[in-house]
């Protein structure tokens, strides 16, 4: 008798948003972008959430773990996340991440990414215009992942003990200053 084969999401075909998008992040924000694609295909979601996001974010930008009070703090948002890979985010498996900041379906979307994901990026691409920079970095994409109050990146935040709407106000200040 043959166990039962995994489920595998189908690969999205990139879009033309998808490249676009992809050029204007810095190398290392364009690293996690891959590291979350990988967790997303093997956590067999068939989108990029905004957890996703935060996770490969926090595993690879020193700056973001930076911007944390302390490394308690980013242990308990890593253990959450892990938690949320091995078994708690079953419950968000195989459903569109919608926080309700946009619309689910929308001209704009990105193929395997969900809306809030990409409004996530967009805003970061957003903060990093403002400072006059081309390209987005990872404590832009923290910024605004901590801004949508109903996104799973904040959820899972918020589950780990940090306040999203305090650690959004840090990193808008300091998004004022340079």
């Amino acid at each position: 008798m043959q166990s039962p084969t995994p489920r595998v999401p189908r690969q999205p075909v990139p879009t033309r948003a998808g490249a676009d998008l992809d050029a204007r992040l810095t190398v290392e924000l364009a690293s996690v972008v891959s590291g979350a694609r990988r967790r997303a295909h093997r956590d067999g979601d068939a989108q990029i959430d905004t957890a996703h996001l935060l996770h490969s974010l926090l595993e690879t930008d020193p700056g973001v773990r930076a911007a944390f009070d302390g490394g308690p703090q980013v242990a308990r948002v890593l253990g959450y996340l892990v938690q949320r890979s091995i078994g708690y985010g079953l419950r968000w498996q195989g459903t569109v991440e919608d926080s309700g900041a946009v619309p689910v379906l929308r001209e704009d979307a990105v193929t395997g990414w969900s809306p809030p994901a990409v409004a996530a990026m967009n805003h970061a691409l957003e903060r990093a215009a403002r400072r006059g920079e081309a390209r987005a970095s990872g404590l832009d994409l923290l910024a605004a992942l901590a801004g949508d109050r109903s996104c799973r990146a904040v959820e899972v935040l918020e589950r780990a003990g940090v306040d999203a709407l305090s650690l959004s106000g840090r990193l808008s200040g300091a998004g004022r200053r340079g």
